[in-house]
């Protein structure tokens, strides 16, 4: 999918000072906040902070030497900024590659998941690849992937913070049919039809967004303690940097609730149920926030003694 995409992206032939420079200066539209927030959502998503800090417990590292310690870390850090990147080069091909054949077009409004195959196989296919089914197969792949992570995330929760120490078959049963059973719920009983699921696609990385927060802040703050890391806590830079991208977040993820509450919120009691969820929204992040750090002394990192 990624030679694919690049090689659209070649024959797309964008400007490359148009593209760099929505790339540093992105500007939106009050129309476009919507889809900016379910991409932060699909790219991020927030099980995952927890299922690479789990996956690092996998690795045999002799942690009583810091420094097969921080070489490790650093193995960690490339492995991550490689993976993060490849991912942000193909979406970049992906929005590069759809916006230079249809924007303006007639087909730019009603382009989604089920179209979209076709719709570059008319554009783009006939050469090199067979477009159509390398689309099917990266959506099936995207899906396949997103699930695995899923599982894999509510597996190192139930066995890390909630501290469920059950057989693996139990374990894999519970965390495969919280992914798969909803799916099938929605494919059996609602429509779904191409619309319907786009939409439903776009509220759910919207979801993720809005959840992102509740993963980072607590990160942060164990990450910076050195009660807990000893002297592999995070510096005052990072610190910062990490501080910066939670509030730009907070405040997106605000703004697109204010945004659905003035325009789809009607009726006294739905106003009040959402005004309710956005209190708790906002006061469970706050309570993060302000959160005495003393009760995360127990998860104490093993080189403090040291």
């Amino acid at each position: 999918m990624a030679i694919a995409f690049a090689i659209m992206f070649g024959e797309a032939a964008p400007s490359s000072e148009e593209l760099l420079y929505g790339v540093l200066v992105p500007q939106l539209s009050s129309k476009t906040i919507k889809q900016a927030v379910g991409v932060v959502g699909c790219l991020i998503m927030p099980h995952n902070v927890f299922l690479h800090s789990a996956l690092v417990q996998s690795r045999k590292i002799n942690i009583n030497k810091k420094g097969r310690v921080r070489e490790a870390m650093n193995y960690y850090t490339i492995e991550s900024s490689i993976a993060l990147f490849v991912s942000f080069i193909i979406n970049v091909c992906v929005t590069t590659v759809f916006a230079k054949g249809f924007y303006g077009s007639k087909e730019a409004d009603s382009i989604g998941l089920e179209n979209a195959g076709q719709l570059l196989q008319t554009k783009y296919g006939g050469r090199l690849f067979p477009i159509l089914y390398i689309w099917g197969i990266g959506l099936l792949a995207s899906g396949q992937s997103s699930t695995i992570t899923g599982t894999y995330a509510g597996q190192f929760i139930m066995g890390g913070f909630l501290n469920l120490r059950l057989k693996k078959w139990v374990r894999a049963v519970i965390t495969r049919s919280c992914a798969i059973v909803p799916t099938i719920i929605v494919a059996l009983c609602f429509d779904t039809n191409g619309s319907a699921m786009d939409a439903l696609n776009e509220a759910l990385n919207v979801l993720q967004s809005v959840q992102i927060p509740f993963a980072l802040i607590p990160l942060i703050f164990l990450v910076s303690k050195e009660q807990i890391m000893g002297s592999f806590k995070i510096g005052f830079l990072t610190k910062v940097v990490s501080w910066v991208v939670v509030v730009f977040l907070i405040l997106i993820n605000g703004y697109l609730l204010l945004e659905f509450f003035l325009a789809e919120v009607k009726g006294l009691l739905f106003g009040s149920a959402v005004c309710v969820s956005l209190a708790v929204y906002l006061a469970f992040v706050i309570y993060l926030v302000l959160r005495e750090t003393s009760a995360y002394t127990s998860f104490r990192f093993p080189l403090c003694k040291t």
